[in-house]
C-alpha cells in the first residue's frame, strides 16, 4: 500500500508539473522586439555617471503572472535569470524552479521506497534538487569558456576591419557573421543595440555586463578610454589579442603541470564511494549493518558530508585562477 501511495504521489507530481511546462512554455510573439527595445530602456536609466549596470532584458520570470509576482518577491530570481541568459538558454527562471522541486519530490519518493529511512531519502533529495541549477552552472561556464577562447579571433578580425579603413561598427558586424557561436551571438546583440539606437558606450557596457570575463572588460575599457583620449585602435586590439592568447598558453601549461594532481584528486574523491559499491556486491552483510543499525544512516550522512567537504578543498587546490 505504501508503495502504491508513493507511485501515484510522484506520478500526481510529475502531472502537474507537466502542465505548467506546457503553460508557461509559451513564448511571446514581440520578444525580440522588447529585447530591442530594453537596451534603450537601460541607458535612460543609467544616465551619465551611473556605471551601475542592470540589464533590462525580459524580466518576466513565468509567463504565469501570479508566479511572476512571487518570484520577484526573492532577490535570487533576478540572479538565476541573468545564468540563464549568459548559459545561453531561453528557459524562464520559473521552470528551472519547478523542475528543482520536481526532481527533489521525485528523488524523496524512490530513495525512500528503496531505502526505507528518512536520514538517506533526505540527503538524496537535496542532491537530486541541485541537478536543474548544476545543468545551468555548467552550460554557462561552457559557454563562457568558449567565448573567452575564441575572443582573441574577434580582437583580430575588428583589428584588420579598422586598418582597411573600416567604421568600428562595421568591424562588429563583421564579428557577428563570420565568428562562431557563441561570439557571433553576443557582438551581433551589440551591434543590434546600437544600429537601433543606443550609444556605442552603452551597446558595449552591455556586453561587458551579458559576458561576465575580465577579458571583455578590458576590452570595453580599452575602447572607452581610446574614445576619449585618442590613440592607435589596431594596435590597442592586436596587444589585447596577445595577452589574452599568452595567458591561456601559461593556463594550458599550468593544466599540464597539475594533471597528476587532479589524477589524484578525482581518485580520492571517488574511492569512499567505489569502495561502498563493491563491498555492497562482494560483502552484502558487511555493509548491511549500515542501513539496519540506527546509527548507521547518521554514520553514511556524516561521511557523505565530510566527503563533500573534503571535494571541495581538493577542488580548490588543483585548480588555479589564470
Amino acid at each position: 500500500m505504501g508503495v502504491l501511495i508513493a507511485i501515484l504521489t510522484f506520478l500526481v507530481v510529475l502531472v502537474l508539473f507537466l502542465g505548467v511546462w506546457v503553460f508557461a512554455g509559451e513564448e511571446r510573439t514581440q520578444e525580440q522586439v522588447r529585447k530591442r527595445m530594453s537596451a534603450v530602456h537601460k541607458a535612460e536609466k543609467r544616465g551619465e555617471v551611473n556605471l551601475s549596470l542592470k540589464l533590462v532584458r525580459d524580466e518576466m520570470m513565468s509567463n504565469m503572472p501570479w508566479l511572476h509576482r512571487l518570484m520577484l518577491q526573492w532577490a535570487w530570481s533576478s540572479k538565476l535569470q541573468d545564468y540563464l541568459v549568459q548559459a545561453g538558454m531561453t528557459t524562464k527562471p520559473a521552470k528551472i524552479v519547478l523542475f528543482t522541486g520536481v526532481c527533489g519530490v521525485g528523488a524523496y519518493l524512490i530513495a525512500s521506497f528503496f531505502l526505507l529511512h528518512f536520514y538517506l531519502a533526505a540527503p538524496i533529495a537535496i542532491v537530486a534538487a541541485f541537478i536543474p541549477i548544476a545543468v545551468v552552472m555548467f552550460r554557462r561556464r561552457r559557454r563562457l569558456r568558449k567565448f573567452e577562447e575564441t575572443f582573441p579571433e574577434a580582437l583580430d578580425l575588428l583589428g584588420r576591419a579598422v586598418r582597411a579603413g573600416h567604421a568600428f561598427t562595421t568591424g562588429l558586424e563583421m564579428i557577428s557573421k563570420e565568428c562562431a557561436e557563441p561570439l557571433a551571438g553576443e557582438f551581433r546583440t551589440a551591434f543590434e543595440e546600437q544600429n537601433f539606437g543606443l550609444p556605442l558606450r552603452d551597446a558595449l557596457l552591455n556586453l561587458s555586463e551579458r559576458v561576465p570575463i575580465i577579458d571583455v572588460q578590458f576590452f570595453v575599457t580599452a575602447l572607452m578610454i581610446q574614445k576619449e583620449t585618442g590613440g592607435n585602435l589596431a594596435e590597442i586590439l592586436d596587444g589585447l589579442a596577445r595577452v589574452i592568447r599568452e595567458r591561456f598558453r601559461i593556463y594550458r601549461d599550468v593544466q599540464v603541470r597539475t594533471a597528476q594532481g587532479r589524477l589524484t584528486a578525482g581518485i580520492l574523491i571517488a574511492l569512499p564511494i567505489a569502495m561502498l559499491g563493491i563491498l555492497s556486491v562482494l560483502n552484502p552483510k558487511y555493509i548491511g549493518i549500515l542501513f539496519t543499525d540506527p546509527q548507521g544512516p547518521v554514520m553514511l550522512v556524516t561521511a557523505g558530508v565530510l566527503q563533500i567537504i573534503g571535494s571541495m578543498i581538493l577542488w580548490k587546490i588543483i585548480h588555479f585562477e589564470v
